[in-house]
């Protein structure tokens, strides 16, 4: 079963904090499935060959799957503290990793839990948050003189316009929350019946503004 909506981060972003000598740099993707977490762990691995640690966690497939691993880090100071920002954030469809290059001063378990709570949560932070919405896309098909009065009524609701193609008559494709269940009988009777409007399938949707 889908739900709604969910929370993930705007874009992927990385950030790099020093504590006590150690490099920690962290980066945060959206991710939706377990496998495309895994492409990213595996790309900052070969991106950092060198590094002392790459601990990570994840959590995809709408919050159906987590995982996290602390990579040789003590048991409990690296993984599931990235694991837990992700959830006290209420986030999906995110991977969390956090590389260490070991700088000579041991910061002891304690140390270890907040430096990478702390490298979690600021790339969070950099990043930015996106409500995604779960959409109902459409395909509109209308003549020009309705055009217009079309763009005026989609100003005033929740919407995303993916394309437009101009040529006998417009094209739009749109998408719109699942919620708004009068959204294609609006448009109907907007063109007094001359639009053609059919559902052409669901996704999760970012709506700006």
């Amino acid at each position: 079963m889908s739900i709604n909506s969910y929370f993930c981060v705007k874009r992927e972003t990385e950030n790099e904090i020093i504590i006590e000598r150690s490099r920690f740099i962290s980066f945060v993707k959206k991710c939706e499935t377990e496998e495309e977490a895994r492409a990213f762990l595996e790309e900052k691995r070969k991106a950092h060959p060198f590094a002392t640690h790459n601990c990570y966690a994840y959590v995809t497939d709408c919050g159906k799957i987590a995982r996290f691993s602390d990579d040789g880090e003590p048991q409990g100071t690296a993984g599931q503290p990235i694991l837990e920002v992700i959830k006290n954030k209420k986030l999906f469809n995110v991977a969390v990793v956090v590389t260490r290059y070991f700088g000579g001063i041991k910061l002891g378990a304690g140390g270890l839990v907040r430096a990478y709570s702390q490298g979690a949560k600021e790339v969070i932070e950099k990043a930015g948050l996106a409500e995604n919405v779960l959409s109902k896309v459409y395909e509109i098909k209308l003549p020009y003189d309705y055009y217009q009065p079309l763009l005026k009524y989609l100003g005033k609701v929740k919407n995303a316009v993916i394309s437009t193609d101009f040529a006998d008559n417009v094209k739009v494709k749109v998408a719109a929350p699942l919620s708004d269940e009068s959204f294609a009988d609006k448009i109907i009777d907007l063109t007094n019946g001359k639009a053609s409007i059919q559902a052409n399938g669901e996704d999760y949707i970012i709506y700006e503004g």
